[in-house]
């Protein structure tokens, strides 16, 4: 959202009661992924097969079945309840502000579902790294744009991909501790399929195609270089490479390569929207 506002703004469309509405609407969905999500990885045994040495606060799933904090039913009417509110947000959104956004938010539904759920389950297909990369990137980045001008935008396309990168990127890191539990499953995502050595040395290009992509952009959108603040994100990114390059089997026991990896994408976010922000002519 810090992406798809401001060049909203920078567009001379901006209200807040309706980023508002965009970020409910957003919330309750992601709560009812990540309900259908842990009944998905519990009924195929993924997340009951991590060892207690290979928990983190990051990876593991939300572990609500796994440590009895709520039954399989109560955990799917949560999911039902919240999935209910965001499409109903949803529709509020698309018949009083902005039809156009009703195409992102069925293929988001259709991708976030996907992501555990039958009859793709792209997670379990090496795939999964893709849906969350297209959904937490351009999906949401442009639906933030066009709840606020009923349109669509390139420029919020070519900001959105790194950060969209960078979410996978997260996504890949966490899946180095559940790699034993998800391979005995048959969780076959990309780290699982290459093994956590040759994964970890992925890792450093994964980044460099995002951070490279971040200094192209004002060549090819009208974006002003002020993006390039997104760019402080890229020691967070280093440090990451660094602990999981050096030890991929093991480094989530003690060394926080997840919460940098997760401060990236954020510090990216930010950067570069406050680069868009601080161009604007107000």
């Amino acid at each position: 959202m810090m992406i798809g506002a401001p060049v909203a703004a920078r567009d001379g469309h901006f209200a807040w009661t309706w980023l508002l509405v965009t970020a409910l609407a957003l919330f309750c969905i992601e709560v009812a992924k990540n309900g259908w999500g842990d009944i998905f990885d519990y009924d195929s045994g993924t997340d009951l097969a991590v060892r207690p040495e290979d928990r983190t606060n990051f990876s593991g799933g939300k572990r609500v079945l796994v440590d009895h904090l709520l039954t399989r039913q109560q955990t799917w009417i949560i999911t039902v309840c919240f999935a209910a509110m965001g499409v109903l947000l949803g529709a509020v959104i698309v018949f009083l502000k902005a039809p156009v956004a009703f195409a992102l938010g069925v293929v988001g539904l259709v991708l976030g579902w996907s992501y555990h759920g039958p009859p793709l389950q792209l997670a379990y297909r090496g795939l999964g790294e893709l849906d969350v990369m297209l959904c937490y990137g351009p999906l949401i980045c442009l639906g933030t744009y066009a709840v606020q001008t009923n349109a669509l935008s390139t420029d919020v396309v070519w900001l959105s991909l790194p950060l969209g990168i960078f979410i996978a990127a997260f996504l890949w890191v966490n899946e180095f501790p559940d790699y034993s539990a998800d391979k005995s499953c048959g969780k076959n995502n990309l780290v699982v399929t290459l093994g956590r050595d040759r994964a970890g040395r992925l890792l450093p290009a994964i980044y460099l195609v995002g951070f490279t992509l971040l200094w192209l952009i004002p060549f090819v959108s009208t974006l002003p270089r002020g993006i390039w603040l997104g760019f402080i994100a890229a020691p967070l990114a280093v440090v990451a490479c660094r602990w999981v390059w050096r030890n991929p089997h093991t480094f989530y026991r003690d060394k926080p390569a997840q919460g940098m990896a997760l401060l990236c994408f954020v510090f990216y976010s930010l950067g570069a929207g406050a680069g868009v922000l601080a161009a604007i002519d107000w």
